[in-house]
C-alpha cells in the first residue's frame, strides 16, 4: 500500500482540496465513531503547542484510536543527543502514523523520507503549517460557501507566519486576490511573491492596514507577531503593536466578510471583537477537529466511500 504523507500544498491538487473538504464535511455531521480503533497515533512535538496538538489528539481519540507522544523535546532521549532519525524509526516501531511539529524548516519532510509510515506536518519551523490551512480553507468554504475569486487579506506577521504561507499556496487553485498587509521587517518572503507571479495569484503589498482594504476584502486574516522567531527583542518591540483590529474599525464591511486568526493571539484582535458577528475565530479552531479527522484518515488511507458508509459512528 503506498504510504500517504501530509507535508505541504504545494503539490495538492484542487481535486485533492475539495475532497478533503468533503472529508471534513462529514466528520462534522459525526465527529464520534470508532473507525480507528486499534490503531495508535503518535504525537511527536518538539516544540510548543495548545490547539494543534489538542486538536491532533482529541481527533484521534474521537475516532477510536489511541495517541502516544510527548509535548516536550526535553524530556525525550533527543536530550541525551538522539537524532531526530533514530526518534522517528524508533517511534514507528509503535505507531500507524506519527503527528510532528518542529522547530527546523524541512523536518517534517526529513521525517517522511525516513519513516515507514504516514508523517503528518504539525508545523515546521516558519516554513509550513498544512493542518492550519486545511482548517482555514475549511472555515472559508464554510463562511463563504466558495474558494472561488475572493479578496483575503493578510495581516501581520507575513514572514514568519508559515500558517500564511501555506494559505497562499493552497488558494492557487481558485483564483483569489490578496493583500499582504506587514510591517518592511516581516514582509511577505520573496519566494511567495514569486509563488503567487509562477502561479498567476493576484496581489497587493501595503504597509498601512487601511480602511479601503477592510471594506473591500472578504477574509480578514489576523497573526501574531510571533516573540520567539526574533533574535533581537529591540525589533520584536517596535513591530509588536503595529496592528490592532478594533470593533469600529468594521463598520464599512462586506456583509460576507470573516475574521480568521490561526491563534493564540496577544493583542492584535482586541477582546470586544470577539462579539462581532464577523468574528470567526473561535469557530475556526473548532473546524480544527473535523479537518484534523480528515487529514488522519486520508494519511492511513481510509477512503471517502469507507467514511460515508461507517458503522461504527457514536451518536
Amino acid at each position: 500500500m503506498v504510504k500517504h504523507n501530509f507535508l505541504s500544498f504545494a503539490d495538492m491538487s484542487k481535486d485533492k482540496i475539495l475532497y478533503m473538504i468533503n472529508l471534513a464535511q462529514e466528520f462534522e455531521k459525526y465527529p464520534n465513531r470508532e473507525i480507528l480503533k486499534g490503531k495508535v497515533i503518535a504525537s511527536l512535538f518538539f516544540e510548543p503547542s495548545t490547539r494543534t496538538r489538542l486538536s491532533f489528539e482529541t481527533a484521534a481519540n474521537r475516532l477510536g484510536a489511541r495517541v502516544i507522544g510527548f509535548t516536550d523535546a526535553k524530556v525525550t532521549s533527543a536530550t541525551k543527543g538522539e537524532t531526530l532519525k533514530d526518534t522517528i524509526m524508533m517511534v514507528s516501531n509503535y505507531a500507524d502514523a506519527i503527528v510532528m511539529r518542529h522547530h527546523i524548516e524541512g523536518a517534517a519532510q526529513y521525517a517522511s523520507e525516513v519513516a515507514p509510515v504516514p508523517i503528518i506536518n504539525a508545523g515546521d519551523g516558519a516554513h509550513q503549517h498544512p493542518s492550519q490551512c486545511m482548517l482555514d480553507i475549511y472555515s472559508i468554504y464554510k463562511t463563504q460557501g466558495t474558494l472561488e475569486n475572493l479578496d483575503i487579506c493578510l495581516v501581520g506577521d507575513l514572514k514568519y507566519g508559515r500558517t500564511v504561507h501555506s494559505l497562499v499556496m493552497a488558494m492557487r487553485h481558485f483564483k483569489p486576490t490578496f493583500h499582504f498587509v506587514a510591517p518592511e521587517e516581516l514582509s511577505m518572503p520573496s519566494e511567495y511573491k514569486l509563488y503567487c507571479k509562477k502561479h498567476g495569484i493576484k496581489y497587493t503589498e501595503h504597509i498601512d492596514f487601511s480602511q479601503e482594504i477592510i471594506s473591500k476584502t472578504d477574509i480578514i486574516y489576523m497573526t501574531r507577531v510571533q516573540k520567539e522567531r526574533f533574535s533581537d527583542l529591540m525589533e520584536y518591540e517596535k513591530v509588536k503593536d503595529v496592528y490592532i483590529l478594533k470593533n469600529d474599525m468594521l463598520s464599512s464591511v462586506k456583509q460576507n466578510m470573516k475574521i480568521l486568526h490561526p491563534l493564540p493571539r496577544v493583542n492584535e484582535i482586541e477582546y470586544e471583537v470577539d462579539n462581532n458577528p464577523h468574528a470567526y475565530y473561535i469557530q475556526q479552531a473548532k473546524n480544527g477537529l473535523f479537518a484534523r479527522e480528515a487529514i488522519i484518515c486520508d494519511v492511513l488511507n481510509i477512503s471517502k466511500e469507507e467514511i460515508i458508509n461507517d458503522k461504527t459512528i457514536i451518536y
